[in-house]
């Protein structure tokens, strides 16, 4: 592959329009061998979600995304937003660009979040030397929007080598700040509609039966899909909005700190501005509010395949005890191992270039713990043999 097409890799991609096609190995091609994967997760997330901090986690795992686009002034790159962690991929030209926003990245979460961020960023050639693919295909949501999806365990596998330390990027120096413009949470939590608020995490165990785990995902979206929207927990209309003291405390820390009043002041006096303009019925210039939010309920990212399916999900108990029964029947025949959270409520963090354009980003997270809950129940089902990602 020369340069230029490598550059170009996620851009140049054919989309898939049906989530089902997560399922099929036509949507997938492998990541250009000269790309790397930078990779983040929250250490102890669990306690800290136990601590009460959600919103603290996920806007950590969503800042890894945040700063490395704006660090490489892309967009259109490959990433996936995991809750407590993200991972992006990133061209050659971008690698040095994101080694530098994943160490200023982690200095800012320790120093504004009192988290702690490890990072790491694994070469593709590194991957393939194991043995594993990356392989990504693109989901297109909408005409605005395209999401990423990840199979072949190479994003599994640099995971768990940045958890034992390898290919570790240090945090910045004392006060160094990556560019988290637009990365936003003004959004209040997403109550269910129709029972509970669901996060499912299934992946394959490596038993090497790829049909039985592609049919496993067939069947769970299939389910899914019979809810509402797919399951989707935002209203057609959109969230509702809101600008809790959480969410104003940490959009604010993402400004230097000689300019977090002036930052503080202008999220509220947008906010406000929002307000009152959809409550009057009211644009100003090409900005409608009322469209804003349908475009933020089509934007979100509520359900992804990344070496395996992740969902947040709104579904009623009929529909969730077939999902559940449908993951324990393929436990117990060895074909995945899975984790499954439920909760009241969703939590929406953003990513928003300009309120103005039609590609803003949304993440969807369960409110009380999400996928990093359901992804320790999942450990809790580990197996002596590794889960290696089935190609879809």
């Amino acid at each position: 592959m020369n340069q230029l097409s490598s550059e170009t890799f996620f851009s140049a991609l054919p989309v898939f329009v049906d989530f089902e096609g997560v399922a099929d190995a036509g949507n997938y091609r492998s990541l250009p061998t000269d790309w790397a994967l930078a990779t983040a997760d929250i250490v102890d997330s669990t306690g800290a979600i136990e601590a009460g901090r959600y919103k603290a986690v996920n806007m950590a795992g969503a800042s890894v995304i945040s700063a490395i686009l704006n660090a490489l002034g892309k967009h259109d790159l490959p990433f996936v937003f995991g809750g407590d962690g993200a991972l992006v991929a990133v061209p050659p030209s971008g690698i040095e660009k994101a080694r530098a926003a994943l160490s200023a990245v982690q200095k800012w979460v320790t120093e504004e979040l009192q988290l702690t961020l490890r990072a790491a960023l694994v070469p593709v050639t590194d991957v393939i030397t194991a043995g594993l693919e990356v392989r990504v295909a693109r989901f297109q949501v909408n005409p605005n929007i395209s999401y990423a999806m990840f199979a072949g365990g190479g994003s599994s596998w640099a995971e768990a080598r940045m958890k034992e330390g390898l290919f570790a990027v240090a945090p910045a120096p004392e006060g160094a700040r990556p560019d988290l413009t637009g990365l936003s949470c003004r959004w209040n939590p997403i109550q269910s509609r129709h029972g509970d608020i669901v996060s499912i995490i299934a992946v394959p165990t490596g038993s090497g039966n790829n049909d039985a785990f592609q049919a496993l995902i067939s069947d769970v979206v299939a389910l899914a899909g019979g809810e509402e929207r797919g399951g989707h927990p935002v209203a057609a209309e959109g969230p509702q909005m809101g600008l809790s003291a959480a969410g104003l405390s940490a959009e604010t820390k993402t400004a230097p700190k000689g300019k977090r009043l002036q930052h503080r002041l202008f999220i509220l006096g947008q906010y406000l501005l929002l307000i009152w303009l959809h409550r009057l019925g009211l644009t100003l210039g090409s900005f409608d509010p009322r469209r804003y939010r349908r475009e933020v309920a089509g934007n979100s990212d509520f359900r992804k395949f990344d070496d395996g399916l992740k969902m947040t999900i709104d579904v009623d108990p009929e529909r969730l005890r077939l999902i559940e029964g449908r993951l324990e029947e393929a436990a117990r025949a060895g074909v995945c191992r899975y984790g499954l959270h439920r909760q009241d409520s969703a939590l929406m963090t953003c990513i928003v270039p300009t309120p103005l354009g039609p590609d803003h980003m949304h993440f969807i997270d369960g409110a009380a713990g999400g996928y990093a809950v359901a992804a320790s129940r999942l450990k809790q089902q580990a197996v002596a043999t590794p889960a290696v990602a089935a190609m879809p």
